[in-house]
């Protein structure tokens, strides 16, 4: 089942997981608790570790989801102490929380459209898809600078190791999760060319490499 959800929410630590999980599941929610990221979704920069916790829910939950998550936010709005760090926040670091509200929570979200509207700002739902679109474009590229790893490829491949192998299938088939459930290529269509030839040489090679050292032994 795990394979056919989609990384919905990563959290630093298990309770607040357990806390969005059980919020989620109250509300009809089916929710998977992962607690590391698979190698199919992860980009050799590491990115996707920050977070380590993961919740996973079915793609066409996502809409909900985040309404429910809205609807708990905009309750609990008032209790929220006046020493909160969002307070201290400016204009453009409050907006920076509408762009890139995929790393933050959506209590944090909530509250910087809350924080701005109070300081005379103008925020609609329009400016909200716009953001959301726009930050969607922005994590849909491919990752850059992959040449370290193309050529660290190409030599454990030629040499014979299995490294080689392990490089070439995630350079190919590599996967990253967006914030609305879609899943898109993690690099670009030229890494992922030399990703392919990189594990089709290690299947070649490899074998033939394991083969002569069983050899050597008689």
């Amino acid at each position: 089942m795990q394979e056919e959800y989609s990384i919905f929410r990563r959290f630093p630590t298990l309770e607040l997981a357990l806390e969005i999980k059980e919020l989620l599941e109250n509300n009809n929610i089916d929710v998977v608790l992962d607690d590391n990221v698979p190698p199919v979704d992860v980009t050799f920069s590491g990115s996707t570790l920050q977070h380590k916790i993961e919740l996973r829910i079915n793609e066409a939950d996502f809409n909900k989801a985040e309404d429910i998550l809205e609807q708990h936010s905009n309750a609990v709005l008032d209790e929220i102490e006046k020493d909160y760090y969002l307070f201290d926040f400016t204009d453009e670091e409050l907006y920076d929380v509408l762009l890139k509200s995929d790393e933050w929570s959506s209590l944090d979200y909530t509250l910087a459209q809350k924080l701005l509207k109070e300081r005379g700002k103008s925020i609609d739902k329009e400016l909200l898809i716009s953001l959301k679109k726009q930050r969607l474009e922005e994590l849909a590229k491919p990752d850059d600078n992959q040449q370290a790893w193309i050529i660290a490829g190409y030599i454990f491949s030629i040499l014979g190791g299995f490294l080689g192998l392990i490089i070439g299938y995630f350079l190919w088939t590599s996967k990253k999760t967006l914030p609305n459930g879609q899943k898109v290529d993690s690099y670009s269509l030229k890494d992922k060319k030399h990703g392919k030839r990189i594990f089709y040489i290690g299947v070649i090679i490899a074998p033939i490499v394991l083969i002569m050292k069983m050899l050597s032994y008689f």
